[in-house]
């Protein structure tokens, strides 16, 4: 089974007990989790460490035994470059390169599948991942 990239809003769910999605994005984690190796990267970290105060406890909530840690490739932050010029194209506002673009490249390079709860982006601009989403 392929591995899948877990977006931070699936995360942040969890941690931060939303009562709208966290039984949903657990339960996804866990059902996933034990068929397939779940992947975070630097800006999911990132993303997920907002809610943290201390390091020791963002890796007590991510641990390397369940979510294994990997870089952003560089040709996912080509590939992410290429959806942000075609983003601003269509009118974007941002300046500079959305996390979920990244994200959404990260799981395209690396033939992925990606957990999200934000599924239309990541399918208008990478429309070869396959998305797990509600």
């Amino acid at each position: 089974m392929k591995p899948v990239l877990v977006d931070s809003n699936v995360i942040l769910d969890i941690v931060d007990e939303d009562p709208t999605w966290s039984a949903w994005s657990e339960a996804q984690v866990e059902a996933i989790g034990e068929e397939s190796i779940l992947v975070i990267n630097p800006l999911i970290y990132a993303e997920v460490s907002v809610w943290f105060g201390a390091v020791e406890d963002l890796e007590d909530a991510l641990p390397s035994e369940f979510y294994r840690q990997e870089p952003l490739p560089y040709a996912a932050a080509f590939l992410a470059g290429k959806c942000f010029r075609r983003y601003r194209r269509r009118g974007g506002a941002r300046r500079s390169p959305l996390p979920d673009f990244y994200i959404g490249a990260h799981a395209a390079v690396a033939d992925y599948r990606l957990l999200t709860r934000d599924a239309r982006r990541y399918r208008d601009y990478f429309p070869t991942v396959e998305i797990l989403a509600p």
